[in-house]
């Protein structure tokens, strides 16, 4: 068997479309990948790749899945099969283990660190608006910062108490297992064997996953003692390696995708402002360097990359090397310079929304193009310096993997150097020599096996709610992460919202149902699932529901508004409409049955007193139903 920790490594790294892209010839078309499918035989394509979800799917045939899913359709493969095999295309060793209950335990750990931090968010957050301490010293310290309150929640911000041991004490009281608190590095031991809070008397940024979960965090001092670190981060544990995590990309991830472009910040205060400013497609390395692991977690979603930095002019020349790792990574990078003394975080705070947005429409710069100009500067008229600086900036471009992005780089550096463009070709073509060092991997010259034809078969809906329940499951699905903003309500997110709406409301088809109780299961427990949960679902008919519903074959056209000046809304522009409809349009259908199988028994009925309790029955249901339509604009029959 292979350990959870590979597999997990595997499917980090498996990229839909190249996988896909191995034996498809996919074609870009809006936000997704076209091709032919190669599991039925099409003239048309109507096979679709969804690089933001990774998935693959279908609408001739309906075959969807993950990358691990093609592989095993595609070649016939098992489960473990595909795993070795996107191993080796990825170039990850794998190591076969018995599962042992070593390995249980090991897994339940993981699972045990997950809660424990789950917990103490909770905790922190509790701190922060339910006591007088909190409420003081952490809460007045945000709205000092100008955060508002939907921000402070969005991001579970907290505060760590001043006592030594308040967290370890409530979580002993709550029966939290000490080893678990230690290892996440929430508590410390020292050589006494005395338990402390390790981020005592700091406020508190919790660190998420892509997947939304806790698995660190980020406490900021409020002392201005010179001796107390300004910031304590989490150690490195079982669930936190902080060089595979983005600050913010859980609740940026969206509007990354949407923007198609992420703004890559320093620090918790840069990505809390620049957020708070309308600009939600913006993340932070935390302090850290920036590594190769979070640059991929990025080009999950999008190519481009807009750093933003603060106006220290030393600190910029220190990370331009460092940037050229995007630029491997095949990402196009650009640069905003704020003003001297200014970081993201003071000059949104300073200038506003509308006017930081301006300033770096203005102001953002292709990276390899401002790393010349940079240089040049400081290398004056110094020609060893300037050689060094053709030779830094030709070194970058040799980073691009798309020639034609590094042959337009040269001629636009040729007129900023003053070289000739064939003498920065030859240099260009001199450093790709050196790098020819590594063999590519062997592409897989497996045949293609005919697959017959197979006519779907066609299932009728007739006198059935699937329709609206697998439209509440994809609502559920698409928006479930986002934050309720109608109606007076704050603080609540669509998930529980649907959820509890909808607590009356028995659903029918057993795979909605199914969905409906783990949705139930995970909220009770604090957390929300989003579409990967199930899109990677154990249960394949589980999984191949949720990959129908997030997907659709339309793409709707850049033409309409760029040829014709037509605007199409969208349903994710008027939340509050696609989520209530959805709500009740499936209570409606529901209704109407109701209504249905009362009439059918007043019919049958032949006491009066019955058939009075029945219409009586009948006119309070009649009364909901009015109500619901209204609200629908449907037009009732008197």
């Amino acid at each position: 068997m292979i350990p959870q920790e590979t597999v997990d490594k595997i499917l980090d790294a498996s990229r839909i479309e190249e996988v896909v892209g191995d034996f498809v010839h996919l074609k870009k078309r809006g936000t997704s990948l076209i091709g032919l499918c190669p599991f039925h035989n099409e003239k048309t394509p109507s096979f679709n790749v969804s690089v933001a979800k990774g998935i693959y799917k279908c609408f001739g045939c309906g075959k969807g899945g993950d990358s691990v899913r093609f592989v095993m359709d595609h070649e016939k493969y098992s489960y473990p099969e595909a795993l070795k095999y996107l191993a080796q295309k990825y170039q990850i060793e794998v190591e076969e283990a018995v599962f042992t209950p070593e390995d249980q335990e090991k897994n339940d750990r993981r699972e045990s660190l997950y809660i424990v931090s789950a917990w103490a968010a909770k905790f922190f957050q509790q701190q922060l608006w339910e006591t007088d301490t909190g409420q003081s010293i952490g809460l007045s310290y945000f709205k000092e910062r100008g955060y508002r309150e939907d921000i402070i929640k969005k991001f579970e911000l907290g505060y760590s108490p001043e006592e030594w041991d308040a967290l370890f004490q409530q979580a002993k009281k709550e029966a939290y297992n000490e080893d678990y608190l230690e290892a996440t590095g929430l508590t410390v031991k020292n050589e006494a064997g005395k338990v402390y809070d390790r981020f005592r008397g700091r406020v508190m940024f919790p660190i998420h996953n892509l997947t939304g979960r806790i698995i660190g965090f980020g406490g900021r001092t409020l002392k201005t003692d010179k001796n107390v670190p300004k910031y304590v981060n989490s150690p490195e544990s079982e669930i936190y390696h902080k060089s595979n995590v983005l600050y913010g990309l859980s609740q940026a991830k969206k509007a990354i995708r949407d923007q198609d472009n992420c703004f890559l910040v320093e620090g918790y205060a840069d990505v809390l402002s620049v957020h708070q400013a309308g600009i939600e497609n913006v993340v932070a390395s935390s302090g850290t360097s920036l590594t190769t692991e979070q640059i991929r977690l990025i080009s999950r979603f999008s190519q481009n990359v807009t750093i933003l930095y603060d106006g220290d002019a030393a600190g910029i020349k220190a990370s331009l090397r460092g940037l050229d790792m995007i630029l491997e990574e095949g990402l196009n990078v650009k640069v905003v310079l704020f003003p001297d003394g200014h970081d993201p975080d003071s000059y949104v705070q300073e200038v506003g929304s509308s006017a930081f947005k301006t300033y770096i429409e203005q102001h953002q710069r292709d990276f390899i193009l401002y790393k010349t100009d940079i240089l040049l500067k400081d290398a004056g008229t110094d020609p060893l310096k300037r050689a060094g600086v053709i030779r830094e900036v030709v070194e970058s471009i040799a980073k691009i993997p798309d020639s034609i992005k590094a042959s337009v780089f040269l001629r636009e550096c040729s007129s900023l150097l003053q070289i000739e463009e064939r003498v920065l070709i030859t240099e260009l073509n001199k450093i790709r020599q050196v790098k020819q060092k590594r063999t590519p991997l062997p592409e897989p010259t497996q045949t293609l096996e005919e697959i017959a034809d197979a006519d779907p078969q066609l299932v009728a809906l007739v006198q059935t709610d699937e329709s609206q329940e697998k439209e509440i499951i994809r609502l559920l699905l698409q928006y479930g992460h986002e934050l309720v903003h109608w109606d007076g309500i704050t603080g609540t997110y669509i998930a529980p919202y649907v959820i509890g709406n909808l607590s009356d409301v028995e659903f029918e088809h057993p795979l909605c149902r199914s969905i409906i109780e783990a949705y139930k299961s995970e909220l009770s427990s604090g957390n929300i699932p989003n579409e990967q949960h199930f899109i990677k679902h154990a249960d394949a008919k589980i999984a191949d529901l949720a990959i129908s519903l997030v997907s659709s074959p339309y793409v709707l056209s850049e033409n309409w508004y760029n040829k014709r000046k037509i605007y199409v809304r969208q349903e994710s522009e008027n939340l509050r409409s696609t989520i209530l409809g959805g709500i009740f349009h499936l209570k409606k259908r529901k209704v109407d049955r109701i209504l249905k199988n009362i009439r059918e028994e007043i019919q049958k009925e032949t006491d009066n007193d019955n058939q009075a309790i029945l219409m009586k029955r009948y006119m309070q249901v009649k009364e909901v139903e009015k109500g619901i339509s209204k609200f629908l604009g449907s037009v009732i029959v008197k």
